[in-house]
């Protein structure tokens, strides 16, 4: 009783002869049309390049001014009638990859001696101290600098700084040393 289905399409497929009338598909495609109008869209949108254009060029405009007009903080400060120019100051590391290294890993040392450093009122006369002969280390190590800059490298300067650099770490290191010589003294009193 059960026929298979690809009997089945092939009978429909003998018995339907029947053909539509000419012109048919032209006129469901008239129809088809009317009903639902395509709208032509315009090739050119003048309005949207114009606003394109505009928008680029006030975004380039935008980063030019503002990239431009703000000196470097070491180039170039005006005083209403005289311009002066402050020159960079050159480090080790302008010299070389290898004395960066070195200025990197003494620099890195002493800052991170200093932030170990615990400050109480026990030790705050000590530190501050310290903390002076640091900031004259500093204004040493600057003026060295600047005399590196102007000079170009020498030997002689290279060397200061270097020994600038690691007398700052040898005294953060005699610094914590003498904490710790209070804090014991402190501690066998107690």
């Amino acid at each position: 009783m059960a026929k298979d289905m690809r009997t089945l399409f092939e009978e429909e497929r003998n018995i339907t002869d029947e053909k539509m009338s000419e012109g048919h598909q032209a006129r469901f495609l008239d129809k088809l049309d009317q009903a639902l109008p395509q709208e032509e869209k315009p090739r050119f949108n003048w309005i949207r390049i114009a606003a394109s254009i505009v928008l680029a060029l006030g975004v380039g405009l935008a980063s030019y001014f503002h990239f431009k007009a703000e000196p470097s903080k070491n180039e170039v400060v005006n005083n209403d009638t005289e311009i002066n120019v402050k020159p960079k100051t050159k480090t080790l590391g302008d010299i070389s990859p290898d004395l960066k290294k070195v200025e990197d890993y003494y620099v890195a040392n002493i800052n991170l001696e200093l932030s170990k450093v615990k400050i109480t009122p026990e030790n705050k006369e000590l530190f501050d101290g310290y903390v002076a002969k640091l900031e004259e280390l500093n204004e040493e190590y600057n003026r060295l600098s600047l005399e590196l800059t102007n000079n170009g490298p020498d030997e002689l300067t290279v060397n200061a700084l270097i020994n600038n650099l690691k007398l700052r770490l040898n005294l953060m290191y005699r610094l914590q040393k003498q904490l710790k010589r209070m804090n014991s003294l402190e501690a066998t009193q107690s």
